[in-house]
């Protein structure tokens, strides 16, 4: 199946000029969704980490199961004010605005092995403050990888120190 097929252009979302790539008719296919968590875990077999870190909310969706798939650990990076215990906060610059991350300090340990999963690399600035998250935790960026990646904004020249596998490019 091709998966191209299953991601909607919604134009002018969230603001004009922006094409929101959508998730969400891949998500509805079974088929489509197994084939993209079992392609992702393809592409991750010669990777070495422990546990996979994802931010919310598109990033839980296929990390969550690529973890499961994969008999890794799952770090949830929340929107601020989501997580109950003591934690580490990470501003970053999107596209058409700023947010923020989360993840609890006793979440990664030091010298551990992390991959950073998200639906979509664009700019970059989501998966860097999650890069930055995981490292001030002392924890170790094994790679990233991304189910969409916009070529045109860049992304991945700010993760040129690690690996970048992604299945779909724009």
């Amino acid at each position: 199946m091709n998966l191209y097929d299953k991601i909607r252009d919604i134009p002018d979302f969230p603001h004009p000029g922006i094409i929101f790539r959508d998730i969400t008719p891949l998500l509805q296919d079974p088929a489509a969704l197994k084939q993209a968590v079992d392609t992702l875990k393809e592409k991750l077999e010669p990777y070495d980490f422990d546990v996979i870190v994802a931010p919310e909310a598109r990033g839980f969706i296929l990390g969550a199961p690529l973890a499961y798939s994969l008999g890794k650990g799952f770090v949830p990076a929340r929107k601020p004010g989501k997580l109950p215990g003591k934690k580490r906060r990470m501003t970053y610059e999107l596209e058409y605005g700023s947010d923020a991350l989360e993840i609890h300090t006793d979440a990664i340990a030091p010298g551990q092995k992390v991959l950073i999963l998200d639906d979509l690399l664009a700019t970059g600035g989501t998966i860097v403050s999650a890069i930055k998250l995981v490292e001030s935790e002392g924890g170790v960026v094994a790679a990233t990888a991304f189910l969409i990646e916009l070529l045109d904004l860049k992304g991945r020249d700010l993760l040129q120190k690690y690996p970048v596998i992604s299945l779909l490019q724009y």
